[in-house]
């Protein structure tokens, strides 16, 4: 009733998140359904603990709402403020904001789940996902552990394990090494054996991490041993394995699930080739130009590789598939993957809801008959991460946040909302843009229709290069395959061009027009409503007043001469060019739009002016236009490392290479940074002697902040 719904409101508003486990918190509940979910053993499950943090989080969250159950949050101190605490039912701080001492920590939430009396553990993907040690601890403490056994974690964690395992069971595999020889000369033999380009991967590894390509025998050692500190970085286990590189391969998947009555289905494949530093940035399902005994084939063989391990629950048997389509098991994740509401999409399937279903007993709700794949759909990531710099992660906060609409066909993925922080200590992903249509056509263009809509000021992100990339020709036919950005580079990053002169007037309009509504809101605040000095109309008697401002597009100053016209209109000369510009605001809902003419063209874009840049959202694209800061103004801003280097980003500093003293060339490797879960090395700018070194390894340095500081070099004479 509205009346109920105005308590619970209420006690939310006054519900004090605890610092510590010391004390059940206060708690607010929902109306329970009659439906109880029972194990084999007689157990219901009406309360869930999610053992993860942001966008999974919240996604669970609402499958468990839908279906009755409660949910219990967890989350680190940097995390106090989030999306995934204020939606669940309790909330419980664990620890620091690094993951090792929160999220990773097995006993806090073990005890979490105690104090809160949750009969299961739902644990989203990363952090305790794969961990077959958890899923053991969770079976030892009688709680249901939202997932497979801890024994097929363990059989698919290793990966030189799996490939043995796959192989025996008839599935194919790739050429490689898995052996138990960790030593440097066993593993570059080995290398040489298969012939380079090789790969080398980290057993336990996942989402690229401690993945690295070898093309030659020169590198091999530096790759190797920067494969084995991601993979201790990430998994505590630095052991790797050798496998051929396939040229040109595609990456395709098969989502599968099986219960414990010993059924397995699979609900068809996703294409997830196009990927930067071996991680997958745009997905979609079903895989374009697969046939469809290729199709059925690649789930067949997926449940046999889910059969070999006795799966039970979700997982996702990846392949490498090459030119032919010829297909290799790569690895298989024992966990709901990124990119599962592709799958859904196209099936009309919930695959949380599923997961709950079987980890509770029940059988698999569909037999494979009854599995069928309709339309195609796309899932975008949208990361805090600057493509135009090696796609290099950053953090900050998300100052404007606006999203397409979600619908039937559009879901937004997301953990965070307008004012929060992406946070340096978790990975740089914002959102999971994921739309539908009746086939890939018409799918792609809802995409990038959608993709438009959503814009973001405070960080940079990757949302102009999902565009730049998903408007791409070979994208467009479907010719994707792992190798596809490299390839494409030259179209994908194309030299800056200097922003065209309308959408520069555009910007002065929306600046003049800005200036003169802050100068109106005083005015009247002030009751000075009839003085003309109050006024930046730039009106005059008998004259047109003519405004000199500067823009800055990019690095190059562009002056503008702007004409007041007594019409209310404008005259721009841009260089030997002039252009005759009408607009005006216009408000919907919280945003600020520039409705204009510019020679008699019409456009509407968003308008945001954040402190010294202008901001443009179109369905163009968005244009960003800076104020020059006065110069003594910007003399006083930085004081930056004169022939040096500076941190890229937030991060740890993992090792350092070099000491004072050292002579190096451009391109040595000074030190490694940790940053995003991800390993940077930071390289020499030039050829000289390092002067000073600012940080130790395990120290953590700030974005722009001095790592190393080179002696000055006297010119010759």
């Amino acid at each position: 009733s509205a009346v109920s719904a105005l308590l619970v409101a209420a006690e939310r508003a006054r519900w004090q998140r605890l610092p510590s486990l010391l004390l059940p918190p206060r708690r607010w509940t929902w109306k329970q359904r009659s439906t109880k979910y029972a194990t084999a053993t007689g157990r219901n499950i009406t309360k869930v603990l999610i053992a993860n943090r942001g966008e999974i989080a919240c996604r669970v969250m609402r499958t468990a709402r839908k279906m009755g159950i409660q949910s219990v949050a967890v989350y680190s101190e940097a995390d106090r403020k989030s999306m995934h605490v204020d939606m669940a039912d309790e909330a419980y701080c664990i620890g620091p904001a690094p993951s090792q001492q929160s999220y990773l920590s097995m006993e806090k939430i073990i005890q979490v789940a105690k104090i809160s009396a949750a009969q299961a553990i739902h644990p989203g993907y990363g952090f305790l996902s794969e961990n077959a040690e958890f899923a053991e601890l969770c079976k030892q403490e009688g709680i249901i552990f939202v997932g497979p056994p801890s024994s097929a974690i363990r059989d698919m964690g290793v990966k030189s394990m799996s490939k043995s395992i796959m192989a025996a069971a008839g599935v194919p595999v790739i050429e490689g090494y898995h052996g138990e020889d960790q030593s440097d000369q066993c593993l570059k033999g080995h290398a040489g054996r298969i012939g380079y380009p090789v790969m080398v991967k980290a057993v336990r590894g996942g989402g690229g991490k401690g993945m690295k390509i070898v093309r030659s025998e020169k590198e091999f050692q530096e790759q190797l041993e920067s494969a084995r500190r991601e993979a201790k970085k990430s998994f505590s286990d630095d052991a790797v394995l050798i496998e051929k590189f396939v040229d040109t391969p595609r990456h395709v998947e098969v989502q599968v699930f099986a219960d414990h009555h010993g059924n397995a289905v699979y609900l068809f494949e996703r294409d997830c080739s196009v990927q930067r530093r071996h991680q997958k940035i745009i997905e979609e399902a079903p895989a374009p130009g697969i046939k469809p005994e290729v199709r059925r084939k690649l789930g067949e063989v997926a449940v046999r590789a889910a059969k070999a391990v006795n799966y039970v629950g979700a997982g996702t048997v990846e392949f490498i598939m090459d030119l032919k389509h010829n297909f290799y098991f790569m690895e298989m994740n024992t966990r709901l993957q990124v990119e599962h509401p592709v799958t859904e999409m196209i099936t009309g399937t919930d695959l949380v809801e599923w997961q709950f279903r079987i980890a509770a007993g029940e059988k698999i709700p569909l037999r494979q008959e009854e599995i069928t794949q309709q339309g195609h759909a796309f899932e975008a990531r949208i990361y805090a991460e600057d493509p135009n710099n090696n796609f290099m992660p950053g953090d900050g906060s998300l100052v404007h946040l606006s999203t397409p609409p979600a619908d039937l066909s559009t879901r937004i993925e997301t953990g965070v909302r307008q004012g929060d922080v992406v946070s340096v200590c978790y990975d740089a992903m914002i959102a999971k843009l994921v739309v539908w249509a009746a086939d890939r056509q018409a799918a792609l263009t809802k995409l990038r229709y959608s993709l438009r809509q959503y814009n973001i000021v405070g960080l940079h992100t990757n949302i102009d290069f999902l565009l730049s990339l998903s408007g791409h020709p070979d994208f467009a036919a479907g010719n994707v395959h792992t190798n596809f950005i490299p390839q494409h580079h030259a179209e994908l990053f194309p030299m800056r061009r200097a922003t065209a002169k309308e959408l520069l007037c555009q910007a002065a309009l929306g600046l003049i027009l800005k200036e003169r509504a802050v100068t109106d809101a005083f005015r009247l605040q002030s009751q000075d409503r009839f003085s003309p000095f109050a006024s930046s109309s730039g009106r005059r008697l008998n004259i047109c007043y003519t405004r000199n401002m500067t823009l800055r597009d990019g690095g190059n100053d562009v002056a503008i001469a702007v004409t007041y016209s007594h019409d209310g209109s404008y005259s721009m000369q841009i260089d030997d060019k002039t252009f005759q510009v009408l607009g005006d605001l216009c408000s919907e809902g919280d945003c600020t739009y520039l409705k204009c003419s510019v020679n008699g063209v019409a456009t509407k874009a968003k308008l945001i002016i954040l402190e010294n840049t202008i901001y443009l959202f179109s369905k163009e694209g968005s244009v960003q236009v800076d104020i020059p800061v006065p110069k003594y103004l910007s003399s006083l801003s930085s004081e930056g490392t004169q022939g040096g280097t500076i941190a890229p980003m937030t991060g740890t500093i993992e090792k350092v290479f070099v000491k004072a003293g050292d002579r190096v060339n451009t391109g040595d490797s000074l030190m490694v940074m940790i940053a995003m879960k991800m390993e940077h090395t930071i390289k020499a700018p030039k050829d000289g002697t390092i002067k000073k070194i600012f940080y130790k390894e395990g120290s953590q340095a700030n974005r722009h902040a001095p790592l190393i500081e080179f002696e000055e070099e006297e010119s010759d004479k």
